[in-house]
């Protein structure tokens, strides 16, 4: 980075608190970076469809809330920084079972982004921070007419 590029840290006060010393998004150079985020509810820091046991251990989640959730919180952090889902060019997926979750989540992606403009990178990872099934990683332009 050259010596005139203004970094802006955010935290959204309707985006779920992060698990660790990280902000929600960083703009720098014309670009919004966000951090890895998730479904959890920030009012209360609940996982939507999560279901847990008498011992709260996590027996079943619903993917299809969690989708929803996520893309909501993303939406959020967007709205901070006077962004829509069309400044989106680059997005990653993390999913714990791509193969039981990812048409679910194909399926409501293609609602949020009805266009396919961004360009998109699905993983799976084994794990995610606390009891989550999915996180997304986002690149936005500022400032886009798109």
């Amino acid at each position: 980075m050259n010596k005139s590029s203004k970094i802006i840290k955010r935290n959204s006060n309707k985006a779920p608190k992060p698990v660790g010393n990280y902000p929600h998004s960083v703009e720098v150079n014309n670009m919004l970076f966000t951090s890895g985020i998730g479904p959890r509810n920030y009012k209360d820091n609940s996982i939507p469809g999560n279901v847990y046991d008498a011992n709260k251990k996590l027996i079943e989640y619903d993917i299809n809330k969690q989708c929803h959730a996520v893309f909501e919180n993303i939406n959020s952090i967007l709205k901070e920084s006077k962004l829509s889902w069309n400044s989106i060019i680059d997005v990653t997926v993390f999913l714990i079972d791509i193969e039981k979750d990812f048409k679910t989540f194909n399926n409501i992606y293609t609602k949020y982004f009805k266009n396919s403009h961004a360009c998109r990178t699905t993983v799976e990872v084994n794990k995610l921070p606390t009891d989550i099934a999915i996180e997304l990683k986002c690149i936005a332009i500022m400032g886009s007419k798109r």
